[in-house]
């Protein structure tokens, strides 16, 4: 009987399946941008491209942030996730200068002829099919495992999904135009990719701003903090209150320091499983959390 995958055996998985959907979507769509000579397919084979990278370093940092804490990092190797994240959305903004810069090319000079318009019609209906799939595995994966890695991976996917359904859609408007004589329909080309650059910007920056919080090491989420110092307050009555109360990230790994203030005649052995209590209450709330109680004593002035 096999052993159920663990979270980071998923991980790495997804991220693989990634890898090898972006290096066929790349190739296909680049084909039909040299066929077609179409700006717009061309921007979807570079942004194809820039995801293949992307799914590349998310399954390295994957890969390393799965290796134990050794002595040069004690606190585990999760910010290896964080730092693919920033990575990934600071190539996509690469991705949208390229873009931009290629499509007002296009418009200036005029050159915006067409031809084989079916064929790229055709390879992005391929990949939208294909990267809705892909997308929805590794936002599923991500969630469960809680990696900025596979989440930053499934929105370069998603974006791609929408902006290869926008030259899709181009595209065809394009050909029956052309087939009733409107030859000027060929400027919407470069206009489209303008289109797909400015979506991807949006992700990109949202990425970039997630990711960074985590490096900076910003606090947990104010609804986990919420639920943290919930659980606190119902076991209160077991302890004299608590103070000091600090949570960061990196990765997929959450870490929640508090300082707990006991009856000052609480026996040692009594205050230890009141620790591992609480511990194992915040691991059960917020799953693979690193947490560390300090207990102080009561002071009679208080």
């Amino acid at each position: 009987m096999s052993s159920r995958p663990t979270r980071g055996e998923r991980k790495q998985r997804a991220a693989a399946v990634s890898v090898w959907s972006n290096l066929s979507l790349t190739v296909l769509k680049l084909a039909a941008a040299i066929v077609t000579r179409s700006v717009s397919i061309l921007s979807e084979a570079l942004h194809s491209g820039l995801d293949l990278v992307a799914a590349l370093m998310a399954f390295l940092a994957i890969r390393k942030a799965r290796e134990p804490a050794d002595a040069d990092h004690q606190f585990g190797h999760g910010k290896f996730e964080s730092m693919s994240g920033l990575a990934e959305s600071l190539l996509i903004l690469v991705a949208v200068v390229v873009i931009l810069w290629a499509s007002m090319g296009r418009l200036i000079s005029g050159e915006t002829e067409l031809v084989q318009t079916e064929l790229g019609i055709g390879v992005m209906a391929i990949s939208a099919v294909v990267n809705i799939f892909v997308s929805r595995m590794l936002f599923r994966v991500a969630r469960d495992t809680d990696s900025i890695a596979l989440e930053a991976d499934a929105w370069h996917l998603r974006t791609d999904v929408w902006t290869s359904a926008g030259v899709f859609v181009g595209l065809a408007a394009i050909t029956i135009a052309t087939r009733f004589g409107f030859r000027e329909a060929h400027h919407l080309d470069p206009v489209i990719a303008i289109a797909v650059g400015v979506a991807i910007a949006r992700a990109a920056l949202e990425i970039t701003r997630r990711s960074w919080n985590q490096l900076v090491d910003r606090a947990l989420p104010a609804s986990e903090m919420e639920r943290i110092e919930n659980l606190l307050s119902d076991h209160y009555p077991q302890f004299a209150g608590y103070h000091h109360l600090r949570t960061r990230q990196a990765g997929s790994q959450r870490y929640v320091d508090v300082h707990l203030v006991v009856a000052g005649d609480l026996p040692v052995a009594e205050a230890h499983a009141l620790c591992d209590h609480l511990e194992s209450d915040v691991r059960r709330l917020i799953p693979g959390a690193e947490v560390m109680i300090h207990v102080e004593p009561k002071r009679r002035d208080e």
